[in-house]
């Protein structure tokens, strides 16, 4: 499952070619959360109305719409998260409420989440992260 911040990196002025290389052998197989759906709909409507905005449009319309299923944040996403959420209070290392919601989803589908931001997700149990941005 494709974070955010994975799917930045491949319409950056510069495309992350590691990404892109990754993408090209997996895309049929990889799927996005809605959340990252929303933070890529919202990231583009805040842009200014120009180029580089009518880009990220056709990125999404074009590319990411019809080459992804969009996963839900369901109930047992929420559950999960719940219970994530709460232990990481206990043990002092709260997270962000929507990479717990990404997490939850990636998590309870049984799916890696492919991140730039591996940090972001590392206090997270059981779930599994892979970072397509370095080269191997």
């Amino acid at each position: 499952m494709l974070d955010t911040s994975t799917l930045s990196t491949v319409i950056a002025a510069k495309p992350n070619r590691a990404v892109v290389r990754h993408l090209s052998l997996h895309a049929q197989h990889s799927a996005i959360a809605s959340i990252v759906w929303h933070e890529l709909v919202y990231g583009c409507e805040r842009l200014e109305r120009g180029r580089r905005r009518s880009e990220v449009e056709a990125f999404l319309r074009d590319v990411v719409k019809p080459s992804f299923r969009i996963l839900p944040y369901d109930e047992a996403a929420a559950l999960w998260q719940g219970t994530e959420r709460a232990r990481q209070e206990r043990v002092g290392k709260p997270r962000p409420f929507v990479d717990g919601q990404i997490a939850a989803i990636a998590h309870t589908q049984d799916l890696t989440l492919v991140t730039a931001n591996l940090k972001d997700f590392a206090h997270f149990k059981g779930l599994r992260v892979e970072d397509w941005t370095r080269e191997r």
